[in-house]
């Protein structure tokens, strides 16, 4: 037992440095605030993310830990270097090392440093201890904003679209493919609004705590991006009771909100956030209670793409009929890394699993926009799609120098012509006021939250003081945020 003892430490270690590898090479751009946040909001993870995780970690488990552990292992034979100082021989022995214990303290204190480091920790310690003054300067309270929304309000469907960029068009239109992945939606950007950062299709550049699926529907909703204290990791707090979002404006202004998605809404506290703010929830659960899928039914996440369409044209015809308008806000989850869900119902088009996994997306969302539009509600319906995020899956991109990745969307049947939506430096935050604008909607200013209404000429606040500048001051502590904002 206790010759086994003596590699625990190496084995402990080798677990903590492959899993740094996984993480920082898997994962794009997380943050460590993204990191913490996913671990203590971790109820609903997909079991096949997990499970393909615990796999690509183990074997490297069993490739490093032998190689920790061969410096201890005495194999009856030594090995010595002989030297001289001041003229008498030495000799020192070099392997096995004789100081197991102290060879194990300082592979575990490397492996920790190690850890974080790949996952951004020195750099958010650093700036938990700089302080901004961008939300205090630039921060619009919604209450204390007149928005006034047309006698005839218009519905709202509003889709997250799980992981989509404007990097799977075809080169000649802002993407970096010569056969784009995502077809329907780039024809669906070229004959509708797309706000973009160039002169071709492009989308919003993603800002600091926006980058992760909570955090990115809170953006998109309420203008402002997900934070967390150095000294505070209880996120219990994701109903953000402080802040007026778009469910409270259109709760207030006589519309009923829904929220359908096909995972657990519990993951990352999305149902605090959205039962707080007015909406009912439909999720994976939901569907079980209502005996739409058996009880030891779990596909992906929850139930996959195919089945949330069909639940959402079902939802759409009983709350079309309502007397108050409505918003439906979706969530699709096929595109989740890594390398996405490939339905049934798909043809393997690409040899990249994750590139088949868009374009069968790509299908299913332009099917169900061509069913809203031969629904009679249509007429009096804004559809908005949008990206939550650009793909956490590092290196499924071969990006040219330059090239910036944004996130994808677009607006369509809003009734309203823009001559102001391209060559733009903007972040999803703007979703928030933009979304009322496309409704009809008037802003006193033409900001809520951090967002901007790019319907209007009113310049973001990255075009302001540059994107580079939103993104570092963003990052920093920010007493006026927790204080008045997250609450």
């Amino acid at each position: 037992m206790k010759k086994i003892k003596k590699y625990i430490p190496s084995l402990i270690a080798a677990i903590i440095i492959i899993f740094t590898i996984y993480v920082s090479n898997r994962i794009y751009n997380a943050s460590f605030e993204q990191y913490i946040y996913s671990l203590l909001k971790s109820q609903g993870t997909s079991s096949t993310s997990l499970v393909n995780g615990i796999f690509y970690i183990g074997i490297g488990v069993l490739i490093l830990f032998p190689l920790l552990i061969l410096p201890i292992i005495d194999f009856n034979k030594s090995i010595t270097i002989k030297f001289k100082i001041k003229g008498e021989k030495k000799e020192r022995q070099i392997l096995p090392i004789k100081n197991i214990k102290k060879y194990n303290i300082v592979i575990i204190i490397i492996s920790i440093f190690y850890l974080a480091y790949g996952i951004g920790f020195f750099e958010f310690i650093k700036n938990s201890l700089m302080e901004t003054d961008l939300f205090k300067k630039y921060y619009v309270t919604p209450e204390n904003v007149q928005i006034e929304f047309p006698d005839n309000k218009k519905n709202l469907i509003y889709i997250f679209l799980e992981s989509t960029e404007t990097t799977n068009f075809s080169e000649k239109n802002g993407g970096i493919f010569e056969e784009s992945i995502m077809p329907n939606l780039e024809k669906l950007a070229l004959n509708n609004i797309n706000f973009s950062n160039t002169n071709l299709l492009g989308g919003a550049q993603e800002s600091y705590g926006t980058g992760w699926t909570v955090a990115a529907m809170i953006a998109q909703t309420s203008g402002i991006p997900l934070k967390i204290k150095a000294n505070d990791y209880d996120v219990s707090s994701t109903n953000f009771n402080n802040i007026t979002t778009i469910g409270d404006i259109l709760e207030e202004n006589g519309y009923n909100n829904y929220l359908l998605l096909g995972s657990d809404a519990n993951f990352g506290g999305r149902k605090n956030y959205f039962n707080n703010h007015g909406y009912e929830i439909s999720d994976y659960h939901t569907a079980v209670e209502e005996g739409k899928i058996d009880e030891d039914y779990f596909v992906w996440w929850g139930y996959e793409d195919s089945k949330l369409f069909d639940y959402a044209k079902e939802k759409l015809l009983e709350i079309s009929k309502e007397d108050e308008p409505f918003n439906l806000t979706m969530l699709t989850a096929d595109t989740h890394f890594t390398d996405g869900y490939l339905d049934s119902s798909c043809n393997e088009v690409f040899e990249e699993d994750y590139s088949n996994s868009f374009y069968c997306s790509d299908n299913m969302i332009y099917n169900f926009i061509n069913w809203i539009k031969n629904q009679e509600f249509y007429e009096d319906t804004v559809i908005i799609l949008v990206g939550d995020h650009p793909t956490m899956q590092q290196n499924f991109y071969e990006i040219e120098e330059g090239y910036t990745r944004t996130v994808f969307n677009t607006f369509i049947n809003t009734g309203i012509k823009t001559a102001n939506n391209k060559n733009r430096t903007f972040t999803t935050m703007d979703m928030f006021p933009t979304t009322l604008a496309a409704l009809g909607a008037q802003i006193e200013g033409n900001r809520l939250g951090l967002g901007t209404n790019l319907f209007s000429d009113k310049q973001t606040i990255p075009e302001e003081i540059s994107i580079e500048k939103f993104n570092d001051e963003l990052k920093k502590q920010s007493d006026y945020y927790y204080d008045y904002i997250r609450g």
